[in-house]
């Protein structure tokens, strides 16, 4: 039998379109192939650990009221805003002296490393180094937030599975795994853009067209100029 007209013109396009954005793909794999090489990063396994003592937690302590099902709803609802802040506060911070002292995290130089080679996959996930202080500071934080025992460890399972949820995204785009649905195509599509077309939108991860309408930063692609600094993030390098 042969492929409908549609869907075959439906591949052709996407896949020129792919080609355009960011060159041939090296190859393709299926989603079994890229979760495999996922778990072989210290960064998954950081982080499911801490999203697993949080499940724990939140069981032993038991209790609870139902309007803590209010507090991953509104994490859900505000994530795409705080993904898009971090990105351009801290992931695109210009290195500048400060009172005579440079002022440039390793969260920051990591971050032009990764825009340097966007095909290099441990420069994609959050730098281990971070995470080692980070996911510990959530606990503090959660347990400062909410005075509720049952709360506070509501909140944490919910900001390690975001967390866990972004790495996993993030990982995907910049694998050889092809988008399939509409919805990932989209989020697939616009952080390539990112990369390759302009650094100075398309800011959001996890969701296409979100935050980033919000805050003036999803143009129409045909409309941007292809950005001589996206893969040297400030011409700094």
């Amino acid at each position: 039998m042969t492929d409908d007209p549609v869907d075959q013109l439906a591949r052709e396009r996407l896949a020129a379109d792919e080609a355009r954005i960011t060159g041939p793909r090296r190859r393709h794999l299926g989603l079994r192939a890229v979760a495999v090489e996922f778990w072989r990063h210290p960064s998954p396994w950081l982080i499911s650990g801490f999203l697993l003592g949080s499940v724990v937690g939140r069981v032993v302590v038991g209790g609870g009221s139902w309007w803590e099902l209010l507090i991953p709803v509104a994490l859900v609802a505000l994530f795409p805003v705080i993904e898009w802040v971090i990105h351009v506060g801290i992931l695109h911070w210009r290195p500048r002296r400060v009172a005579g002292v440079e002022v440039d995290s390793l969260l920051a130089r990591k971050h032009r490393e990764h825009h340097a080679d966007p095909r290099d996959l441990p420069l994609v996930f959050i730098p281990w180094q971070v995470l080692t202080w980070l996911l510990p500071a959530y606990v503090a934080v959660a347990l400062l937030a909410f005075p509720s025992r049952p709360a506070a460890w509501s909140l944490l399972v919910s900001v390690y599975a975001l967390k866990f949820g972004y790495e996993w995204t993030h990982y995907l785009i910049h694998s050889d795994y092809r988008p399939r649905t509409r919805l990932y195509r989209a989020v697939w599509r616009n952080h390539r853009l990112h990369h390759y077309k302009n650094e100075h939108y398309w800011f959001t991860v996890t969701s296409a067209g979100t935050a980033d309408r919000l805050f003036g930063t999803y143009p129409d692609p045909e409309t941007v100029a292809t950005s001589p600094t996206a893969k040297n993030l400030h011409g700094v390098a």
